[in-house]
């Protein structure tokens, strides 16, 4: 067992989890998270708790935040606001095909680093120096793929969701088509694919589950008998756990796979010949 915290550096932003040390932060709180550049305020979002894992490699939170790291954090946030402002304008001017994404301020360097997306490779070599020169500081502007474009911006997701990759995700895996098909999902674009374009993530959380279910559940196309008559499987309901088949007789029913008698080869397969034998009599 362990403590555990999470703080957010922005609003519904992704959550970080901290080991929170001798500190008891509530709710709302700012609070001092230890990162590369030092440490940076963050607000925590769930207060310390135990947990019956044993959670260990967690940063240590640095204790509450005082005013001093409070006008620190304002006057970062007051700079990243100002070079978003700038960078966008001076892409205008250049007439390159960018879009700026995010920023990020390291004040212990004096360093900004624009984050943006664009259709194809960019030569903003010019666009360096003169960013350098308006907003004195050293630049660096890195291009981001279109997932990446997503998480760094937040929004929505076609669930009404905050996106899983701007709140939880930690690295995307990757997903395919094949996933849709076995979750019996419209391969259609529209309905497929998250706010970046790309597939959704979440096709990728229950895959396992139907993966799994399908092997259980009869086939698809295969004869089976049911409490109603006996019929063939149309389709399967792996949440409700059920299939859909259609009688002889034209008329469609819906049961718990549980009640559909599979041929005997699968139900040896499933269960061993013994069940089929039956108990033995003494």
């Amino acid at each position: 067992m362990g403590m555990v915290m999470a703080v957010s550096f922005t609003r519904y932003g992704r959550l970080y989890y901290l080991d929170p040390g001798p500190h008891s932060p509530k709710v709302g709180d700012k609070v001092l998270v230890p990162t590369e550049a030092g440490p940076e305020v963050a607000e925590c979002v769930w207060a310390p708790q135990w947990v019956s894992e044993d959670i260990g490699g967690l940063p240590v939170c640095a204790g509450l935040a005082t005013e001093e790291h409070l006008a620190r954090d304002e006057n970062n946030r007051r700079r990243r606001a100002e070079g978003r402002s700038v960078a966008k304008r001076l892409i205008r001017r250049h007439g390159l095909p960018m879009k700026v994404i995010g920023v990020d301020y390291l004040d212990a360097d004096n360093v900004f680093k624009i984050y943006f997306s664009a259709p194809h490779r960019v030569d903003f070599r010019a666009l360096v120096r003169d960013l350098a020169r308006n907003i004195k500081a050293r630049v660096e502007l890195r291009q981001v793929g279109p997932r990446d474009e997503a998480r760094l911006q937040g929004g929505i997701g076609p669930c009404g969701r905050d996106l899983c990759c701007a709140t939880f995700l930690k690295d995307f895996e990757p997903v395919s088509v094949r996933m849709a098909k076995e979750q019996d999902m419209p391969v259609n674009p529209l309905r497929i694919a998250g706010a970046c374009g790309r597939l959704m993530c979440c096709l990728k959380y229950e895959h396992p589950l139907y993966v799994e279910a399908h092997q259980r559940m009869p086939r698809l196309g295969q004869r089976v008998e049911t409490p109603e008559g006996t019929g063939q499987v149309v389709a399967r309901n792996v949440p409700a756990d059920e299939v859909t088949v259609r009688l002889d007789g034209g008329r469609r029913c819906s049961c718990p796979s549980a009640s559909v008698c599979s041929p005997r080869q699968q139900h040896e397969a499933t269960y061993g010949r013994a069940a089929q034998d039956g108990p033995r009599r003494p």
